[in-house]
Parts: C-alpha cells; structure tokens; sequence
C-alpha cells in the first residue's frame, strides 16, 4: 500500500460529493490512518458519518483562527507526514459582481481563507514531520487566466498557487514536499456557489481535449501520487487534472473551481 503507516489531516471535508472527502478515502485505501477536518456546525452532521465509515478522527477547525488550527493539531498529534488543505471561501456579492469592485474586506477574506490558511497549516505540520512529508492544496485554472464569474478567487489562487512555490523552496532541504493539484470542474458544494457554474461544467467538457468531464476519484489519485512516494521527486508543482483544458488558448471559455 502507497500509504502504509502514515498519519496524515484532510481539510475541507464538506459531505460525501467533496474532493477532499475523495482525497481522504484514497488515502485510507491505500493504510494511511487519517483525521477529517470540517469548518463549522452546519457541516458536522455531513462530516462525522463520513469520518466514522473510515474511523477517522473528526476535528472542528476554523482556519481563520489560530487556536483553533493548534487545537486540532493537537488533537491529531504527532507525527504527521501529510496534510491536505482544499479550503477556499468568497463572499457572494465578490463573485456576482464585478471583480474591480471587490471590497477590501471581500478580497482580504478571500485571500485569508483562501491562501494565508494553506500557509498556516504548513507551519503547524512541519513541525510534527519526523522524516519529511508531504503539503497538498487544490487550485483551479482561474490562478492562471481570467475566468468569467469566478472573481475574487482568481487572485486568491494565484497566491496559493505562489504560496505552494516559496513554501516548496524553503522547506524542500527538510524533505517537505509541497504541491498543488489545479482541478477541472466538479460538482461540489464550493462550485454550487459561483454564478453560472452548470454552463461553465459543460463548456469545459464539450471542449476539454478528452472531450469530457473529470470527476473527484481522479483528482484523488492525482493527490495520491503526490503524497506517496510515487511523487517523492516532485515539488513546487501545479499538476493540472482537468482532461488537458489548461493547454488550450484562445476564447476557450470559462470554468467553474472543483
């Protein structure tokens, strides 16, 4: 088994359709012994199911709050050779509009919970890996280029997406590995929220050069490569599983985040 003996968190654990969850599964299949994460009450009732199938320990944790990131990593303990961070958050009225109108409090909340939180976690990890281990984040393609309706997010992704890049670089020396995976569009309560999303996942597909759709189990097997020892010379890496979308220039339209 890939994962054999390592311990490792999973954060963003929504219900039963998140990649997160996906993430979480794959790891246990493969011996990993993992603890669920969710963000507030109104998710609990769908995580602790979920963590109980796969005697998981399920941890509540607020990422914009310090004592609470301490508290699960306490909770968790030590050691730990894995994290998985698929957190992102925008409010409403910064998607819907218009992105030059973004508030100062939209765009810091974005880009705190977004990005800064990935940070957050790294530091609270690396200090629990024994021998190394390995930081996963999920991204989407709107880091990259403009993507209609996504807004706000756009930039907050950039900067995980560069947080993944300075993080890589400093803590590579410990044997941290540090990557992302930058995921087509799925049905997923994160996706229910951006404007426009079911015409956005079916653009993607009708043009994607597979022609098709990706689903949350192939982004998990992406994840699993990067977190087991298939992966263990890669880092600082955005490895896109979008059906090869990325590649393709021109006014190929729009997604919406996985």
């Amino acid at each position: 088994m890939l994962l054999q003996g390592r311990r490792g968190l999973v954060f963003g654990v929504a219900n039963d359709k998140s990649i997160a969850w996906a993430i979480a599964r794959r790891a246990v299949e493969q011996g990993a012994h993992v603890g669920l994460s969710y963000g507030d009450e109104r998710l609990e009732r769908r995580a602790r199911p979920l963590a109980e199938s796969i005697g998981a320990p399920l941890l509540r944790c607020d990422v914009n709050d310090d004592a609470q990131i301490d508290a699960a990593f306490e909770a968790f303990g030590a050691p730990i050779d894995f994290v998985v961070h698929s957190l992102a958050y925008a409010e409403r009225d910064d998607l819907t509009g218009r992105f030059v109108d973004t508030s100062r409090a939209g765009f810091r909340t974005a880009l705190e919970v977004s990005a800064f939180s990935f940070v957050a976690l790294a530091r609270r990890a690396v200090a629990r890996m024994n021998d190394g281990g390995s930081l996963l984040t999920l991204s989407y393609y709107g880091a990259e280029k403009a993507v209609p309706g996504y807004g706000v997010m756009g930039p907050a992704k950039a900067a995980l997406e560069a947080s993944v890049r300075y993080l890589a670089a400093e803590l590579g020396p410990q044997g941290v590995r540090v990557n992302a995976v930058s995921a087509g569009p799925i049905k997923t309560l994160a996706a229910a929220g951006i404007p426009g999303f079911r015409e956005m996942l079916r653009q993607a597909a009708s043009v994607a050069p597979l022609r098709r759709g990706v689903t949350a189990e192939e982004v998990a097997d992406a994840a699993l490569f990067l977190l087991s020892d298939l992966g263990r010379a890669v880092t600082g890496e955005v490895l896109h599983v979008d059906g090869g979308y990325h590649v393709l220039g021109g006014a190929a339209g729009g997604e919406g985040e996985g």
